[in-house]
């Protein structure tokens, strides 16, 4: 009897809401008295109400009160799984909600959405919400494999995140055979039931044609190759020399020596250094290529790269921000060349403050190219070879190390958090084949330049941040408080401990890395507090930095390779040339908070389409060590399986799957329990690994333990 109560009234609700006279907000009680429900039937009408709201079909308010669901519903960008379930991200919202695979109203990876909540968040769980519709298709075109079929065909897409295949008639196949690497236009999205359709619109190549892997990742990620035609255009006018007329009225410093310091390779040279010391005052100069006299504002040179964002460092190749006869040329310091600077000019004491700082348009001339490992031999070496190859700057690079040492100390006692996890090297044969990965060496030269670069950039954002004029800052906010609860109770099972406040302050994650340093599990705490950071973004607001643990810090140093960089360039030298008026300062407002988005957007699709190189190049390197043993670190630890990290850098995942016993996930202690004789592994603890397969199009390496081998051949 109570199930058909239920039935008609919900049946009678959903009727009035598709007429539209569902006539809210209104109480449960008062939705009884419309609906003329006597108070025996009450408590099904409020199961039923709640099934609606669960539904995604009504909301409701906070005050309990019942209302349309497109009333409640939020914006946001939907991320999918390959296991056909999602999450919706919310801007301005600090966690995601989870999305059932029931609830997706088929929206696509990407997908702009309009949604309810239909659970809010509890403890360590996701708020839960129905999507209620579809505000704008992010993806209309992908890259993947081409699967022949009779009479049709199928695109698996690249992108793991999306779980479906992609239908292609015949008609659309453009002659695409197995195996062929595809980018594919989708003209519909499907339904439930049925696989979204395409067409192919360009064949990258066969996947086991060298080259196609890397291509397939640049198609895939949309990262633009060829520069436009007006682009081209525009740099006929540029000169290849620094014309007489644009040196005047800088200040000319091309009497001080002047050196840059990047890796062997670099041909973009966009900052370059001055150091002196006249009593116990460091006279440190960092000077930054002049890229906005060149690229000026909504120029088509400007348009396309705001449209990049960022010069993107594949594997096998760098796509420039900007074209290199700017990025190469007039706007790189080269070794002898007079070149056009942004110079910030800083007068340092002996216990690493700023006390005195100008910033200027200069004109520089660099006497010497140097590399971090040419400094290194000199500095740390003290190889007598090279300090004779540079007699007459040896002793600026002891200055260098004796300042940069104080800015890095300075640094840390305010609470700066070094994460030191090391880089891939990956060197490729003139095939691009692996030929060897290795961990990217961090010499001291390396850290010099960085140390000289944040102060830089520092100096600059509270420069601006004090005269108050629009900005964009590189901003690192505060961790979340929840994670940094679970990290407390996780550290407390090894006898550590950070002090929790409303707010945690960075000095306590650095205390804490100081503590567990060569202790057995630094690598385990080390990563579970970096995933318990935020990422850093661009922003208009001066909220600081956590991970650097400064106040003010924006992008200052490398407008070649990085959009903001140029941008704050541009504010900077109106700024000098009589500063900003009220007109401009209206158009900075207007343009910069969608520029803070765009370029921390690009600079995230530049970092996925790196790590998705690599991981191809690590895959292909490893297929080549099939059944080799390796001593590694578990890395990660999951319900699936656990994630092993090589001393080359390479990672791969133990399956659950390949494990022997029956294992069973502990979340709160980020360990894998065998349920019968409670073996454990956990984050951090070095184990033996197999290499047993490798999967390019999925990217991922399987190992499996040797321990778990040895078994195996024993029973055969």
């Amino acid at each position: 009897m109570k199930d058909e109560i239920f039935k008609e009234r919900k049946d009678m609700i959903e009727d009035l809401i598709v007429r539209n006279e569902f006539y809210v907000p209104m109480k449960t009680k008062e939705i009884a008295i419309l609906l003329n429900v006597p108070k025996s039937e009450r408590p099904v009408l409020q199961e039923i109400l709640d099934c609606l709201v669960s539904e995604g079909k009504i909301g409701i308010t906070k005050k309990g009160k019942y209302i349309k669901a497109e009333n409640v519903a939020l914006i946001g960008t939907f991320t999918m799984t390959s296991k056909g379930f999602g999450f919706v991200t919310i801007e301005d919202r600090e966690d995601d909600i989870f999305i059932k695979s029931s609830d997706t109203l088929n929206a696509f990876h990407m997908d702009r959405v309009k949604l309810v909540i239909t659970k809010e968040k509890k403890a360590d769980k996701h708020a839960e919400g129905k999507i209620v519709g579809i505000v704008e298709h992010g993806i209309t075109s992908l890259v993947g494999t081409f699967q022949k079929g009779k009479g049709f065909g199928f695109v698996v897409p690249d992108n793991g995140k999306i779980s479906v295949d992609i239908f292609i008639p015949k008609e659309y196949c453009m002659g695409a055979v197995d195996g062929s690497k595809v980018v594919c236009k989708i003209h519909n999205y499907g339904k439930p039931g049925k696989s979204p359709e395409g067409r192919i619109t360009e064949i990258i190549g066969h996947i086991n044609d060298p080259g196609t892997d890397i291509m397939s990742v640049i198609r895939g990620y949309d990262l633009p190759l060829e520069f436009p035609d007006d682009v081209i255009k525009e740099l006929r006018k540029i000169p290849e020399k620094v014309d007489e007329k644009d040196k005047a009225g800088r200040v000319d410093l091309r009497n001080l020596t002047t050196v840059t310091i990047d890796g062997e390779d670099a041909k973009d040279l966009d900052d370059a250094i001055t150091l002196s010391k006249e009593g116990d005052i460091y006279k440190l100069g960092v000077h930054i290529a002049d890229v906005s006299h060149y690229v000026t504002e909504n120029s088509p040179l400007d348009k396309e790269a705001i449209k990049r964002g960022t010069s993107v460092y594949l594997v096998d190749r760098v796509i420039p921000m900007l074209p290199h006869q700017l990025s190469n040329g007039i706007c790189s310091l080269n070794q002898g060349e007079d070149r056009l600077a942004l110079s910030c000019l800083m007068d340092i004491d002996s216990k690493g403050n700023v006390v005195d700082h100008r910033i200027c348009e200069t004109l520089i001339n660099v006497d010497r190219r140097m590399s971090y490992t040419s400094v290194k031999k000199i500095i740390i070496d003290k190889d007598e070879e090279e300090s004779k190859k540079y007699a007459d700057l040896v002793d600026m690079f002891f200055l260098m190390e004796e300042c940069a040492n104080l800015l890095r100390n300075k640094r840390f006692s305010r609470g700066s958090i070094d994460f030191d996890f090391p880089e891939s090297k990956i060197e490729l044969d003139d095939k691009g084949h692996p030929v060897k990965i290795a961990p990217y060496e961090r010499t001291t030269a390396n850290k010099i330049i960085e140390d000289f670069m944040l102060i830089a950039n520092e100096t600059v954002a509270e420069d601006f941040f004090w005269q108050e004029l629009p900005f964009l800052y590189r901003t690192h906010e505060n961790p979340d408080p929840e994670k940094m609860m679970k990290l407390s109770t996780f550290i407390n099972n090894f006898g550590y401990s950070i002090r929790l406040g409303d707010e945690i302050h960075p000095k306590e994650i650095q205390k804490l890395l100081s503590k567990i340093e060569g202790s057995q599990e630094e690598i385990l705490i080390s990563r579970l507090a970096l995933r318990s950071m935020k990422k850093a973004r661009y922003t208009t607001e001066c909220i600081g930095h956590f991970g650097l643990a400064a106040k003010y810090y924006c992008h200052f140093t490398s407008p070649i390779r990085r959009y903001p960089d140029l941008q704050i360039h541009r504010i900077i030298k109106e700024n000098l040339h009589g500063g900003i008026n009220k007109k401009r300062i209206d158009h900075y407002n207007q343009i910069l908070p969608e520029i803070a988005l765009s370029t921390s957007n690009t600079e995230r699709r530049a970092d996925e389409a790196e790590r998705d190189t690599d991981k191809i190049k690590m895959c292909e390197y490893m297929a080549e060590h099939i059944g080799e043993i390796y001593e590694g670190v578990i890395s990660g630890v999951t319900s699936w399986g656990i994630y092993v990290e090589l001393p080359n850098t390479i990672e791969g995942m133990v399956s659950v799957n390949n494990m022997h016993g029956y294992y069973e996930f502990d979340e709160n202690h980020y360990e894998m329990v065998e349920c019968v004789t409670n073996k454990t592994y956990k984050l951090g603890q070095k184990v033996e690994v197999v290499t047993i397969s490798t999967d390019k199009l999925q990217k991922t390496i399987d190992f499996k333990f040797l321990e778990d081998c040895y078994e195996d051949e024993i029973k055969r």
